[in-house]
């Protein structure tokens, strides 16, 4: 299926806010005073499937997802707390009728005895071809090795062992794939020796292991790991994975893609685990992000204030197509611990003594560029949502779902669910 294109963020000022919440029913509406100097100025209004809203700037039309229904006269101005100089705050009512999903990811949906191919994600060379799984398994949740101690009553039985695919399997983990080596792996893929832990060398309690990356030979995109002489680990954030049907088109900038998968994982693992906190870890085990998912029902839409600011523009009308507008996400509290503020560094010390967090294990370049894309939102979001407590908010976007109606019917080109 192809997704509707993802505008890139940027740091721009936002003027206008709006986050739809599902499940609670109502929605709440961030207006700058650039844009109105009091609620009196702003008029909120509902049509069909769009929410008009009028400022002395000039009017907004903005689309609503399908199933959403504005309610009329339902607007209430609320304060803006610390932020009332800056900011303008209102409450309203929806009706938000529920769909069921159907997943079309592929990497949720592969099945033995299907053809697959597998691309790096970074300049779409078809790495592995043709490859036709007898087995797709599911490998234990995260650290399932460290707690065996805690079910077995005799010696752990994996002591030293790993889990290993044969020849025609693909084994499932939260953020890898595992499968044998074939002959086409040399024709793409290059291998060398990375060392991990090196921050952590002048401790001798701790040793810096050394990992036999697996690279693109392409690009030299770092794609995953050889974690045995016929076994090769692909991270689902580096390929992308789709049935040996026809060609394929570029995929997005890794920003994007890697949004869009994180995202999907977060939520997916929510649900399945009923677990709510994450810990990206690199390759090394060492924690980089600490993520805590709080709403995933949310629908956000924004205007940035160098749109509406555009002397050449005679209205802040919104094309109703644009993905941007009604575009699902996953809010976030996160904290990097690489942060070096008191109150952080106690959060993070508490979430590693108490093992909160399951672990979420990624690249380090793309723990990197996770924390990019997430203190990138953090940046587009009006200044009274940016902080919760210690915590930074941020907003990862979903894939765009295909939604079953009630009749049975489905849509694969909608923006949110």
């Amino acid at each position: 299926m192809e997704y509707p294109e993802m505008p890139v963020r940027t740091s721009s000022r936002v003027g206008v806010f709006l986050e739809l919440r599902k499940r609670l029913q109502s929605g709440l509406l961030i207006l700058r005073k650039d844009v109105a100097r009091s609620p009196s100025h702003v008029t909120v209004t509902g049509g069909d499937s769009t929410l008009h809203i009028g400022t002395p700037k000039g009017d907004m039309d903005v689309a609503l997802p399908p199933g959403v229904i504005f309610e009329p006269g339902s607007v209430t101005p609320t304060s803006a707390g610390d932020h009332c100089e800056q900011e303008v705050h209102f409450r309203l009512r929806i009706n938000a009728a529920q769909h069921e999903e159907i997943s079309d990811k592929v990497m949720e949906t592969l099945r033995a005895k299907e053809t697959y191919c597998f691309h790096c994600q970074a300049c779409m060379t078809r790495l592995l071809e043709d490859r036709l799984f007898q087995r797709v398994l599911p490998l234990p949740n995260g650290n399932w090795n460290a707690i065996v101690d805690d079910w077995c009553c005799h010696p752990d039985p994996f002591a030293n062992k790993k889990l290993l695919p044969r020849a025609e399997d693909c084994l499932l983990g939260d953020t890898f794939l595992l499968l044998a080596r074939d002959g086409s792996c040399e024709h793409t893929l290059t291998e060398a020796i990375s060392a991990v832990g090196v921050e952590d060398g002048q401790d001798p309690k701790k040793t810096c292991r050394r990992l036999k990356v697996i690279s693109c030979k392409s690009c030299s995109s770092e794609l995953g790991e050889a974690v045995a002489p016929e076994t090769i680990k692909l991270y689902i954030t580096q390929v992308v994975v789709e049935r040996n049907e026809g060609d394929r088109r570029p995929e997005d900038s890794l920003s994007l893609f890697l949004e869009r998968i994180v995202a999907d994982k977060l939520l997916e693992l929510s649900n399945s685990l009923s677990t709510f906190h994450f810990a990206v870890q690199k390759p090394d085990g060492k924690a980089f992000l600490l993520i805590w998912l709080l709403n995933s029902d949310s629908i956000i839409t924004s205007v940035p204030m160098s749109h509406i600011e555009n002397e050449d523009s005679s209205d802040l009308s919104i094309d109703p197509l644009c993905p941007s507008l009604a575009t699902r996400a996953l809010k976030l509290l996160y904290i990097s611990c690489s942060d070096t503020s008191i109150q952080q560094r106690d959060i993070a010390t508490n979430w590693e003594v108490n093992s909160i967090g399951h672990p979420l294990v990624l690249p380090s370049k793309v723990c990197e560029e996770l924390q990019r894309v997430m203190d990138e939102s953090n940046a587009t979001l009006p200044m009274s949502l940016r902080c919760m407590q210690s915590y930074q908010v941020a907003y990862l976007r979903l894939c765009t779902p295909i939604l079953e109606y009630k009749d049975g019917s489905t849509s694969g080109n909608v923006q949110c669910g």
